[in-house]
């Protein structure tokens, strides 16, 4: 991480005050509207709320969050494939947490845009005076929602360099309003300041009429919590921490605000939450559309909090080999900032169809927390084996383990009761997302049984003299072959068939790439091994699993210094070229594989390779995930062999012919 984002600055606060809290910043929306749900309004019920809401934003926000995993940082990154890279190699079955944490994000980047803009359009109902507002439909506001959506969602392309400025600024209004509301109605009800004591928050779920139930509601406050972590590359641990120190209070006094006004209108009685929206509620009448403006425009915020955070976890997952490869843009220079065409697709049909499925924020809340509290348990197994590997002293790791799980899995049983009120919607999209991760995961490690690994060495002169055979037609001057051998002394097997017996592919050099995804976010470096000089050359290239792997270009750069160094002569061997010294041709061969019918594979795993293909088919191919030139290169097959048939048992029969002879 750059110096400047470890700087604390005015600045700096305030880019992480328009980029992070989006999510989180606007339950104030929602989160008491779902608690009051059906319940009649009693001190009980909203100081035990509001002490779960305050303990909740303390011990799982402040605390784990804030001030514990943040310290997880890889060279700058968050987000929890950062936080995978660094445990990785700790323990194999870490990829399950990281996996799963990675689909209930994406699960949740469907479900944070419909219920924030829709919780903020509703409030049309309760502005006094104007009939069409008070009387509008459940259809037409369905209508208005997806059409922000898709104006959100069209511009994405573009990027958000120009508009990402004045998030910070908005955000700042969005939570002064938040403050100056609540603090307008603290003076309603003192009693609410008692939330402050844990004891109400226990005393609500131990005994109020299936309090425990209410944790699932009370969830909603911290689902923003996670961005924290996973923006922290954008902003720095510093910013963060002294951001949410005035987001923190201004949510808190608001949610006060909220309890007091309750307390002292609507104390005995219930209040249909469909149409009684609680933070609208405490505006003043000729505050309110101005009020329904400005939490409109935070809900886009946090929504496009939520789909660039997208964008960041799949180009992660594409470089630690956990989704298919798919086409990734860069449509400004600003770092971190890109686009991905299929999730962008992929993310405005999954929030139009739960917008048209639950048709408001009511319905929708039902669905909502049941899966971000997957990837916090994830994120908390992940987390522990960091401190392992920082070698922390074991007590405080079961004990952060203890507190943090039960906390966890409390608000995952609490949710599962919005199973079947909506929570199998998040559930099926997370689960679909967790199923293309593995397949993509245990297909590769499939397919790593079959790669034969031979060495480089025992073929040198076998090349060499297929160089040096002018009875081959040459195939290129200079041929060059993506492998996958970590070793430098050792190639597939596939390379050398390919070279020396598929139709010899006779060159003046020979090329071999090979493409190292470190741990490391941007790292961006190569190495020159010159295996014969002037004849074998490999070029490895490491890169962190934040860079795009411009293969072409970077190939091309790496020869350029190469050629000033007088390391290579690139000049064309053909006689006519040579002499008027042309620069010889470049031609990439990139193996791609097909399942051979010759397999014998137990039942699930042909299953798995099965749709591991049908998911390469409808992904981007080998080349232009290397960001390779179709023109310069040449794609072959080849047989996937992962478990041959076993001997066939097959009889040779004489004819009565043969044996009169």
């Amino acid at each position: 991480m750059g110096k400047h984002l470890n700087k604390v600055t005015a600045a700096g606060i305030l880019v992480a005050l328009g980029i992070i809290y989006g999510d989180i910043g606007t339950s104030p929306l929602y989160v008491f509207d779902e608690i009051i749900k059906g319940k009649v309004i009693t001190e009980d019920l909203v100081i035990g709320s509001l002490s779960c809401i305050i303990w909740t934003l303390t011990l799982q926000t402040t605390v784990k969050y804030v001030i514990l995993t943040l310290k997880a940082d890889n060279r700058g990154e968050g987000g929890i494939f950062s936080l995978y890279a660094l445990v990785r190699r700790q323990k194999k079955w870490l990829v399950l947490p990281a996996m799963i944490g990675g689909a209930a994000l994406l699960a949740d980047g469907m479900i944070t845009p419909p219920i924030s803009v829709t919780s903020a359009i509703e409030g049309l109902r309760q502005i006094e005076g104007v009939p069409f507002f008070r009387n509008i439909s459940e259809t037409q506001i369905v209508v208005i929602v997806c059409s922000i959506l898709a104006v959100l969602f069209f511009l994405q392309q573009f990027g958000t360099a120009s508009i990402g400025t004045l998030f910070g600024p908005i955000m700042f209004v969005w939570f002064a309003m938040l403050a100056v509301l609540g603090s307008a109605h603290l003076m309603d009800d003192l009693h609410v300041f008692r939330a402050f004591s844990p004891h109400y928050a226990i005393e609500l779920l131990a005994t109020y009429p299936k309090g425990f139930w209410i944790l699932g509601s009370v969830f909603l406050c911290t689902t923003g919590a996670e961005a924290l972590y996973s923006d922290l590359g954008h902003c720095g641990r510093g910013n963060i921490r002294y951001s949410w120190i005035f987001v923190k209070a201004c949510l808190i006094v608001n949610y006060l605000g909220q309890g007091a006004f309750l307390l002292a209108h609507f104390e005995g009685n219930a209040i249909d939450s469909e149409t009684f929206k609680v933070l609208f509620s405490i505006m003043p009448d000729w505050f309110r559309l101005i009020g329904i403006v400005i939490a409109t425009t935070a809900a886009i915020i946090a929504s496009q909090a939520l789909i660039s955070g997208s964008f960041t976890l799949i180009s992660e997952s594409i470089r630690l080999n956990l989704w298919p490869k798919m086409k990734i843009k860069y449509p400004t220079e600003a770092r971190g900032q890109l686009f991905i065409g299929g999730i962008n697709l992929m993310l405005f049909l999954g929030c139009c169809g739960i917008s048209i499925y639950f048709k408001n924020s009511t319905h929708m809340a039902a669905a909502y927390g049941l899966a971000i509290t997957m990837c916090m348990i994830s994120t908390s197994i992940l987390f522990a084996n960091y401190l392992v590997g920082k070698r922390t002293y074991a007590a405080w790791i079961y004990l952060y383990l203890l507190v943090y799980l039960t906390i966890e899995i409390a608000f995952l049983i609490a949710n599962l009761e919005k199973f079947p009120h909506g929570g199998f919607v998040t559930l099926i999209v997370g689960g679909a997302l967790f199923a293309v991760m593995y397949v993509w995961y245990r297909s590769r490690r499939i397919k790593n049984r079959y790669v034969e690994f031979v060495r480089l060495e025992h073929y040198l002169p076998m090349i060499q003299e297929l160089s040096n055979d002018k009875t081959v037609t040459k195939y290129a001057t200079h041929l060059v072959y993506m492998t996958s051998a970590n070793n430098p002394k050792e190639i597939e097997h596939k390379i050398i068939y390919s070279i020396l017996n598929k139709k010899p592919k006779r060159a003046d050099i020979y090329w071999f790439v090979h493409v190292d995804t470190l741990d490391d976010p941007y790292t961006c470096e190569y190495i020159v091994d010159h295996i014969i000089p002037n004849d074998i050359i490999r070029v490895e290239f490491r890169l962190g699993f934040r860079v795009q792997q411009r293969i072409n270009l970077m190939f091309r750069k790496v020869v350029e210094e190469l050629v000033n160094n007088n390391e290579v002569n690139i000049t064309s061997r053909y006689e006519s070229l040579e002499k008027n010294n042309v620069v010889g041709d470049f031609q990439f061969i990139v193996m791609e594989k097909y399942l051979s019918n010759d397999n014998e594979l137990p039942f699930f795993e042909r299953v798995v390779m099965k749709l591991h293909f049908w998911l390469k088919e409808v992904s981007l191919s080998e080349e232009r995930g290397f960001g390779l030139d179709p023109s310069f290169v040449t794609v072959e097959k080849f047989p996937l062999i992962v478990s041959p048939v076993a001997q066939i048992p097959l009889t040779r029969i004489f004819s009565e012919y043969d044996q009169n002879e």
